[in-house]
């Protein structure tokens, strides 16, 4: 398997990327182009649009609020287990103080890292992208959505 790092670590599904999407973006662009060109059935073609602008927007969006909402949850529960394992403590007030994205890019890091990390992102408040930029020892994840 190959090592993860900050440049590949993102995921892609290929039906829903590189097919689905596609063809509906391509379907979108000729009933659009259809409903310009065509005379006698440009109303047919515009609602035609319509409805696979709607296709294309729902697919979009219910995909990733739902993959996403239950994925963010459980990276917050990862990392405030993750905290009670390695300071033997509640990370309630922690936790409250950091944004989602610095918890997300903070489990990136292994644990010696982790604890480096998070003490700067404390103090100095990092943004989850310069997190991710800071760790040296990248703690693959292949599991996310």
């Amino acid at each position: 398997m190959e090592s993860q790092n900050y440049t590949n670590h993102k995921r892609y599904y290929a039906p829903h990327h590189f097919i689905y999407l596609p063809l509906l973006a391509v379907l979108q662009i000729v009933g659009i182009w259809k409903s310009f060109s065509d005379e006698q059935y440009g109303l047919v073609w515009q609602l035609f649009s319509v409805v696979i602008f709607q296709l294309l927007f729902l697919a979009i969006m219910l995909r990733q609020h739902y993959a996403l909402g239950n994925q963010n949850r459980i990276i917050i529960l990862e990392f405030k287990q993750r905290y009670f394992e390695l300071f033997g403590k509640r990370s309630d007030e922690v936790a409250e103080k950091l944004s989602f994205d610095q918890i997300a890019a903070l489990r990136f890091a292994y644990d010696d890292e982790f604890k480096i990390l998070l003490e700067r992102t404390l103090s100095e408040n990092l943004s989850g992208d310069t997190i991710k930029k800071s760790i040296t020892g990248w703690k693959p994840d292949f599991q996310r959505v």
